[in-house]
């Protein structure tokens, strides 16, 4: 009986300990598909989505938690109730979402996210609702309440342009 075949090694495509500028959170769609089942038979999480297929996008904010990922000096870490994210829709109730990275204000080093799923969840979901023509109550918010100030250059959702709080952001 012949042995089988060798599976090849994944290369990472990043190298160990480089940051990323953005995330996306497919881990998170079981949760996203829990919140809309009762108004949305079938939404689907689009792995490989980008602009150019999307039918719908939307930029809005989580929150999350950072840290320097090049253990700067300061060792530095921050919260943040405004992490940029961009939320896209396909068709047939596809979606993604694309959670930006920001900066370490001590080095300019990127950060480790880790990201509020609770907000991220709710954020998605709503956005999902509201695409499929089901009716929402809006979401309360108040954009300055309790909040140090945006600082968009340390923001890769700004950079791109696609942050709520940045200068060249799109809205809806």
């Amino acid at each position: 009986m012949a042995s089988p075949p060798k599976m090849a090694k994944r290369k990472a495509s990043k190298p160990k300990g480089e940051a990323r500028t953005s995330f996306k959170y497919p881990s998170f769609h079981e949760d996203v598909s829990k919140a809309v089942s009762h108004s949305i038979a079938s939404a689907w999480f689009n792995k490989n989505g980008s602009d150019k297929s999307s039918n719908n996008k939307y930029s809005t904010n989580v929150m999350g938690k950072f840290r320097c990922s090049r253990n700067c000096r300061s060792g530095a870490h921050w919260s943040s109730k405004k992490v940029a994210i961009l939320i896209r829709g396909y068709p047939g109730n596809g979606y993604d979402a694309v959670v930006f990275n920001q900066r370490c204000k001590s080095c300019d080093g990127l950060g480790a996210l880790t990201l509020d799923q609770q907000s991220y969840v709710e954020r998605v979901s709503y956005r999902l609702r509201k695409w499929a023509g089901v009716r929402v109550e809006n979401q309360p918010y108040d954009g300055t309440k309790g909040l140090l100030p945006h600082k968009s250059e340390l923001c890769e959702g700004c950079k791109r342009g696609y942050c709520k709080q940045g200068k060249n952001s799109f809205g809806e």
